[in-house]
Order: structure tokens, then C-alpha cells, then sequence
């Protein structure tokens, strides 16, 4: 994931579990909130500890970083997302990740369908 798409300060962490929506399945609570100054989506993903070692939680986060990157596109723009993973997300492989990421965006309504065209320079 490209750094203008992260989401990593504090401040915008706690903004977002203070004002945004959540919404959850067994794997992962999504927080989401729609931010006021221009620019694309950022995407913040929170492992606990009580969810493995570090190599679980780093890979945990990799494969979110790679299913999230290709989505980029059809998530709104001006939104900020906080992504908490839960411990079952620890035993899923990549599809099984994508396919959970995928039924808890559209319950949370930030991943559309139709994708946006993609401009050549």
C-alpha cells in the first residue's frame, strides 16, 4: 500500500473511533468516518498482541496491505478506515482473508462495485 493511502497517527485513530461507525463481523471491526479536507481513502489497521506473535500479526497485516491495495480504487474518497483484527483472522489463508475483508466493507458500505476507470498517462 502506497504511503498516501496509510493511516498512521494517533490522532487520526482516536478521530476515528470517536466519530465514525462501526461495523463488524468475526474476523474484523471496521471504523469509518468521512473526513472533511480533500484526498484519498487511508486505511489504518490495528493486531493485537493477543492475536499472535509478531510473524503472525506482520502477516496478518501483509495480506491485508495486498487485498486492500487492489480495492483502493472502489473505496470513497475523503474516508478514513480502521481496520481491527480479531484472533480468527490468525488461522485464515489469503482468499479466506479477501472474502471476509470483502463481507465486512460492503456491510460497513465503503466497497462499491464498478470500478473507477483507470487513466494512462
Amino acid at each position: 500500500m502506497q504511503k498516501e493511502y496509510r493511516l498512521k497517527r494517533r490522532n487520526d485513530f482516536r478521530r476515528i473511533f470517536r466519530i465514525g461507525t462501526s461495523t463488524a463481523n468475526r474476523q474484523f471491526v471496521v471504523y469509518h468516518c468521512v473526513r472533511k479536507e480533500q484526498g484519498p481513502t487511508r486505511i489504518g489497521i490495528s493486531v493485537s498482541r493477543k492475536v499472535g506473535n509478531a510473524v503472525v500479526r506482520n502477516r496478518i497485516k501483509r495480506l491485508i496491505k495486498e487485498i486492500t491495495r487492489q480495492w483502493i480504487d472502489q473505496l470513497p474518497e475523503k474516508t478514513d478506515i480502521v481496520l481491527i483484527v480479531r484472533k480468527p483472522a490468525a488461522q485464515m489463508d489469503y482468499h479466506q482473508m479477501k472474502s471476509s475483508l470483502r463481507h465486512v466493507f460492503k456491510r460497513a458500505k465503503v466497497l462499491s462495485n464498478e470500478q473507477k476507470p483507470v487513466s494512462n498517462p
